[in-house]
């Protein structure tokens, strides 16, 4: 028998990667915290419903403290904030020559690259929608951008392996030599999904707004100069145009891109970001930390400001915290930031 591909994070991204392989008969091995959810995937099994697709399949799953054995190939595909505290978990299963690939948002493959090694950590961009709903529920809502890449731009022979296992899952997959162009194209649009969090609106009815354009593009624009900053030169994906929020594009790229956005995000089950999923139904702590502060961050050490992305994050804690509501009076506060 084959070594099991371990994923660890059977949610929203995780749960339906492992699904799509176990019902293509690769074999799979899910970890996950929620014991009542690994006993679901591995006995009536892990729903996948969803104008995408429908099916339930049998995918073995256990708990940390359950797993055991060793593997060559891990999918990383927890909360950016958790990312540390799994790598702890998850490297004395790791074999020697094994790898990590993060199928997380932000850019978690720093931290895996510090926690393991370059070597270990191997780069993936993903878009599709998907929501973690209940112990073997997820809802896959609506396809999107698959990318996967090494760090330092290599092709090898895993590689190739990893893109094939992606297009089982997602046909139009990308094998790209420059993976943190993609991952520095989603911090852009995902700044601006955080933005539409601090409402209770859809994500297509916040980017239809004209009255919050100026939202969208100044956090856009924020994000691509701190990209740029570091040498990086965004590529774009699902209606997202990382060029029209450079300093020099056409004023009206910027609104074509919000619009396409607006598009894409209309043709989805779902609706609302995971952002919003987890501050007003889970009611936990977001990503804000790992995907948005840390931009603001590196652009202060490039000598960047970045005053909307570091309200945003004031924001975000507000609610985590219980000190603000998802409103439109807590996005004018960004508003105000943005005019």
């Amino acid at each position: 028998m084959a070594e099991p591909i371990l994923i660890w994070g059977a949610g929203a991204i995780g749960g339906t990667l492992g699904a799509y392989w176990a019902r293509a008969g690769v074999d799979v091995l899910m970890v996950d915290i929620i014991a009542e959810h690994a006993s679901a995937c591995s006995t009536q099994g892990l729903t996948i419903e969803g104008p995408v697709d429908t099916f339930t399949q049998v995918v073995p799953t256990v708990t940390p403290e359950q797993l055991s054995g060793n593997f060559s190939r891990c999918v990383l595909a927890v909360k950016a904030q958790h990312t540390a505290d799994a790598v702890d978990q998850l490297a004395p299963h790791l074999t020697g020559n094994g790898f990590v690939l993060s199928a997380q948002n932000g850019l978690n493959e720093i931290t895996l690259s510090r926690l393991l090694s370059e070597q270990q950590t191997m780069g993936c961009f993903v878009n599709f929608g998907a929501d973690w709903h209940a112990p073997g529920k997820i809802l896959f809502g609506n396809r999107g951008a698959v990318v996967v890449g090494e760090l330092d731009g290599s092709i090898r022979d895993r590689t190739r392996e990893m893109f094939e296992l992606l297009r089982m899952f997602e046909p139009d997959a990308v094998l790209t030599e420059d993976i943190w162009s993609y991952l520095w194209g989603k911090l852009g649009y995902g700044a601006m999904l955080f933005g539409t969090a601090l409402t209770n609106d859809s994500m297509a009815d916040n980017f239809a707004d004209p009255a919050r354009a100026k939202i969208w593009v100044t956090l856009g624009k924020e994000v691509m100069a701190v990209a740029h900053s570091q040498g990086v030169i965004p590529k774009g994906f699902n209606g997202f145009d990382p060029a029209a929020f450079m300093p020099d594009a056409p004023a009206n790229m910027a609104q074509l891109s919000i619009d396409e956005l607006a598009e894409f995000n209309r043709h989805t089950a779902k609706t609302h970001s995971g952002i919003w999923r987890d501050l007003a139904v889970r009611k936990r702590e977001t990503e804000v930390d790992a995907q948005i502060a840390i931009i603001a961050a590196i652009g202060k050490g490039a000598g960047i400001d970045t005053p909307a992305l570091r309200c945003l994050v004031d924001l975000i804690h507000d609610i985590e915290e219980g000190q603000r509501e998802q409103s439109f009076a807590t996005l004018q506060k960004l508003a105000d930031v943005c005019s």
